[in-house]
């Protein structure tokens, strides 16, 4: 995926979720979960339970952006929370 930002920092969310969740509800996650900024210079990026969807979602300073990436036939390979809890 070619990006036109370039964000300081970039995070995973670590297990999957509930993709009818919209900007709103994902920033509720970064902020509670990940106990996190919205208004960082980082990018945060979802993926749902079948691991064929992503939601990447920055603040651009005039407001929220939020990107939607669909794999057609493979899978995102993405870490489960338990895989953190070994590091």
């Amino acid at each position: 995926m070619k990006m036109f930002v370039e964000p300081g920092d970039i995070y995973l969310h670590c297990g999957y979720v509930d993709f009818r969740k919209s900007i709103n509800g994902l920033l509720i996650i970064i902020e509670h979960e990940l106990e996190l900024s919205v208004f960082s210079d980082a990018m945060f990026i979802f993926c749902n339970k079948k691991q064929d969807k992503l939601k990447i979602i920055y603040w651009d300073k005039t407001g929220f952006v939020m990107w939607y990436k669909v794999l057609q036939k493979h899978r995102f390979k993405w870490p489960k929370l338990d895989d953190m809890r070994h590091i």
